[in-house]
């Protein structure tokens, strides 16, 4: 009921971060690893070559994001968005053109970059920016276009290429996207002048002195400050743990099911199943976020991760995909709304653009680590328990780091 009252508050706003959170599934590990197989086909690739390309278009992707991803913080949001948007499609007409190696990277990094790189970091820093009182249930609420992309896009792109092939499903995207995408979410941001104004007052930079805050606003750390910071580093081991493993078993799906026997309706099912649990969890921590804040519960995150690792080096049964689809997808859902909110609530808003790119740039740095270790680890045929039982190992260190990091904290405003 809560979550209702807050959104009829706040309708544009919220579905503006919706659909940036929604639409980054074009450039997400699910979506493009849906044309995995026929990439490979077309190009003659390995699961370590296709991981690798994967990788090295992730990389520099997000090298890229450290720098544009503050600029979020400088330039007008209506203006960032629409750059976004043009970037996106055009992301998608360049990998309807593709016919060879170097191209394909080319449209991997545009890809990543505009998609699971921008469009994530607007919708995260906006709805963390934007919101004070009630940050844990904006951002929960918006970024549920997250575990909505994962349940429409695979099965969206697997109807595409059941009609037309890889490339043309690409092209009839970016024709879509071009067409639907950039005029709706800027009719969402109208208005939005008025709501930067009231940010600014807020934050004491505007000409009224008089602030709009109820609350004590934490000491505004600038990028520097964090980056010195040794606190930012334990978190971040977690933070790019859930990218890392959750990439890795996103891309190798495919191989994992193989490997077990399930079928491709079993894996269907289990991406409604980490829908689910990405929901449910969501739903659930923005207000407990609201409630007891981000910094006492980030330690436990992880910890549904590590046993859907455990689900997967012991179980080979059907209902186990579901079940082990499920748990991540409770890590994905607790993790998403958590790093919308803890680090406006740690660092301040004041630079909040700039340090969420350097953390969306590790996360993705992790996500283009794991489609190539696990690939190349797959092609020496290691097997998938093997596999299971490391990350599950990885997954609890990458715990305990987190717990170090903010049993080691003051509160705000320190």
């Amino acid at each position: 009921m809560e979550h209702l009252t807050f959104l009829r508050r706040n309708p544009r706003f919220l579905a503006f971060g919706f659909l940036t959170a929604f639409f980054s599934s074009v450039g997400q590990t699910y979506y493009i690893a849906a044309f995995g197989p026929a990439i490979r086909g077309e190009f003659g690739l390995s699961h370590g070559d296709f991981g690798g390309l994967y990788a090295l278009g992730t990389t520099l992707s997000a090298a890229c994001l450290i720098w544009a991803g503050r600029l979020i913080d400088r330039v007008d949001l209506r203006l960032f968005t629409a750059a976004t948007a043009i970037c996106l499609i055009a992301a998608c007409t360049l990998m309807s053109q593709v016919q060879g190696i170097v191209l394909l990277a080319v449209a991997l990094f545009a890809l990543r970059f505009s998609g699971q790189g921008l469009m994530s970091h607007t919708a995260m820093t906006s709805m963390g920016r934007y919101f004070d009182r009630e940050r844990g249930r904006a951002v929960a609420i918006a970024l549920l276009g997250f575990p909505a992309g994962v349940a429409l896009f695979p099965a969206f792109g697997l109807f595409l290429l059941e009609r037309v092939d890889w490339q043309t499903a690409w092209m009839l995207l970016g024709l879509g996207l071009g067409l639907g995408l950039l005029p709706l979410l800027l009719w969402l941001l109208r208005g939005h002048g008025e709501r930067h104004r009231a940010h600014m007052l807020r934050l004491g930079s505007g000409d009224d002195t008089e602030t709009t805050s109820r609350t004590r606003l934490p000491r505004q750390w600038s990028r520097g400050e964090v980056l010195r910071d040794p606190r930012f580093y334990l978190l971040s081991v977690a933070t790019t743990c859930s990218s890392f493993v959750g990439t890795g078993y996103f891309f190798h799906h495919t191989v994992i099911a193989e490997a077990k026997g399930w079928s491709a309706a079993v894996m269907a099912t289990a991406f409604v199943g980490y829908t689910l649990g990405n929901v449910g969890a969501n739903l659930v921590t923005g207000p407990a976020i609201d409630r007891w804040s981000a910094r006492r519960l980030m330690p436990g995150f992880l910890l549904p991760m590590a046993l859907a690792s455990v689900v997967l080096a012991l179980f080979d049964a059907p209902g186990y995909a579901i079940l082990a689809w499920v748990l991540l997808g409770v890590t994905g859902g607790c993790g998403q709304t958590l790093l919308g909110a803890i680090w406006a609530e740690l660092y301040g808003v004041a630079s909040l653009g700039g340090i969420k790119a350097i953390v969306a740039a590790l996360g993705v740095l992790a996500s283009a680590g794991s489609p190539l270790l696990l690939g190349l680890l797959f092609d020496l045929a290691i097997d998938t328990e093997t596999i299971a039982w490391t990350c599950m190992v990885y997954v609890m260190l990458a715990s305990l780091s987190a717990y170090a990091a903010t049993r080691w904290w003051q509160p705000a405003g320190d």
